[in-house]
């Protein structure tokens, strides 16, 4: 009687030792013997114990951080660069079949796709075409990963990292640059005052004792305000207003 209750204990044991479960977020890869037999679905899945061998895959997005790669670009710039890539499993058993870890293989891949690539650009053009490069990155990148079974969903550059004499050249550039043009925006504004000017001058001079009652506003503002000058004016003008206020 205690033999069967431990024969039956032990086949229990053996049971449930095979049943798994495969969460809807992954698929299982299924070795038998050692060898490749097929890829389960999400669920309760049962598998022979010792002989079989399950392997659980997440099939969901996944971002990876590329570190930061000095890169010598095309005209010469030391500058640090770093990015992040979205890969998918789209087939399980190639992902486990074909290398022993999808994760930091496209990662290195990765790094070495963003050196080549940026390292083959100006700087003017590695700071203004970001996703041209990036999408130069994805391509390479998901070339090599398809014989893995992973889908590269998107590759973003991230930070560029420019040396300190760099950033301070650029500064000084930027800094001028808003000078210059300050100077043409007050260049113009002047410009465009001195035309009212010329035109309120034109307007007058065509109108009779025009010039004369505008020299007679500006003495009445004068002399409603202290000042310390003194003003002139010539008999000729006087005679022009005389003329004005007699007709």
């Amino acid at each position: 009687m205690g033999l069967s209750v431990l024969i039956a204990v032990v086949l229990i044991i053996f049971i449930l030792s095979g049943l798994k479960i495969i969460n809807q977020y992954q698929r299982g890869v299924v070795l038998t013997l050692g060898k490749f037999t097929g890829v389960r679905q999400p669920g309760l899945r049962i598998v022979i114990p010792i002989f079989q061998k399950l392997i659980r895959v997440d099939v969901r997005s996944t971002p990876i951080d590329v570190p930061k790669q000095e890169i010598i670009t095309k005209d010469n710039v030391t500058v640090g660069v770093d990015a992040v890539v979205y890969l998918r499993v789209i087939d399980s058993a190639k992902a486990v079949l074909e290398t022993t870890n999808y994760v930091y293989a496209t990662s290195q891949f990765a790094q070495a796709a963003l050196r080549d690539v940026t390292g083959n650009v100006d700087l003017d053009d590695l700071l203004s075409k970001r996703e041209e490069i990036s999408e130069q990155i994805k391509k390479i990148v998901d070339s090599q990963t398809d014989q893995w079974g992973i889908d590269v969903e998107n590759v973003k550059v991230q930070n560029i990292e420019l040396p300190q004499d760099m950033k301070r050249a650029m500064a000084k550039q930027a800094e001028a640059e808003r000078e210059r043009r300050a100077v043409i925006i007050t260049a113009e504004g002047e410009k465009a005052a001195a035309q009212a000017v010329a035109d309120a001058a034109a307007m007058l001079s065509k109108i009779p004792g025009g010039i004369n009652i505008r020299t007679l506003q500006t003495l009445e503002k004068i002399s409603v305000e202290p000042s310390q000058k003194t003003l002139v004016v010539l008999p000729s003008e006087l005679t022009n207003l005389k003329d004005i206020f007699t007709k």
